[in-house]
């Protein structure tokens, strides 16, 4: 999908893109690709002489590949946490930025855009300039993944209280439950710490470059400063998923515990019992219980006593 935006009145408006004259105007300050098609790519480097990178080149971790100046413009290729209910992933977004002009190119749409186009068209003077549309988008990129963490954080707040305050009524399937819910929150922890370094690394490249303003320099520096307490607050969430994660285990290891305690148990209390019927079931000649008329329910007695004997055993000293 093809969308072209001007500043009309301090504020982004979208207008219809039928021709390159349309795209080419120079009022047109953000030029977005959403999973462009062949022909809509072809189109946009025609008119801008540009070329667009390809879905594989999208996905190279070298610097170099992902953050560059050349002849047209600046580039920076960066990852935005996308969030659908399959799960959380890291999507590439495109930046081209030249002459006053921002291309933008990904494959899937994202709440950071949808948010930020929002706010640029009911705020007004929100932005003037394509850098400040570059820098908008990073900005409320950094507060998209701060939601998220703050997500993360009230989902394992609810983990905690359920494994620490309740956990002799923890079920085996509710503790499967917990496990796989931790371990999601853990993936998706990663993917914003994985968007914040990236981010970190394109915005560094950004201030370098020398393309913004003082102002706009200013603007960038407080979004690193944001983005640096939002990496640390990463780190905090990793050692209480670590922390949630072990304190699971552990009584996934006491419920174990506990049954092979009643295995054991039982092994102790029927084995006097099967020692005494094994001895009564020998086949000797010379056995004077066999001619007892009370021998077959004495030898019952007997067994009946040395099993509840452990038992009571056990029960006394507070091993049950």
């Amino acid at each position: 999908m093809l969308s072209a935006f001007v500043l009309a009145d301090g504020r982004l408006r979208q207008i219809q893109v039928e021709t390159a004259a349309d795209l080419a105007q120079p009022e047109v300050v953000w030029v977005d690709l959403v999973d462009p098609t062949d022909a809509e790519r072809d189109f946009v480097q025609a008119v801008f002489r540009v070329e667009l990178p390809e879905d594989e080149d999208l996905e190279d971790i070298e610097e170099s590949a992902r953050s560059y100046i050349d002849h047209a413009g600046v580039h920076l290729n960066s990852y935005f946490l996308h969030q659908d209910s399959d799960g959380a992933d890291n999507v590439t977004v495109a930046f081209h930025l030249n002459r006053g002009r921002l291309l933008t190119m990904r494959q899937e749409e994202l709440a950071v855009f949808r948010l930020f186009r929002l706010r640029a068209r009911v705020q007004n003077g929100f932005v003037s300039t394509a850098e400040d549309i570059l820098l908008s988008i990073y900005a409320i990129s950094v507060e998209y993944d701060a939601d998220v963490l703050e997500g993360i954080y009230t989902s394992l707040e609810r983990v905690s209280q359920g494994v620490l305050k309740r956990s002799d009524e923890i079920s085996d399937e509710k503790m499967g439950e917990t496990l796989a819910l931790i371990a999601q929150q853990e993936d998706v922890n990663g993917k914003v710490r994985l968007d914040l370094m990236d981010t970190r690394r394109a915005l560094s490249f950004l201030l370098r470059s020398r393309v913004l303003n003082r102002e706009q320099e200013s603007d960038l520096r407080e979004i690193l400063r944001d983005l640096e307490s939002l990496n640390n607050h990463t780190g905090f969430l990793f050692e209480k998923i670590n922390f949630l994660m072990d304190a699971m285990m552990g009584l996934i290891n006491l419920a174990q515990n506990k049954i092979i305690k009643i295995f054991s148990i039982a092994s102790v209390v029927f084995l006097p019992p099967t020692m005494i019927a094994s001895i009564y079931g020998m086949n000797f000649d010379v056995m004077p219980e066999l001619q007892w008329q009370i021998g077959y329910p004495f030898a019952i007695a007997l067994m009946v006593i040395s099993g509840i004997a452990p038992y009571w055993f056990f029960k006394r000293k507070g091993w049950l």
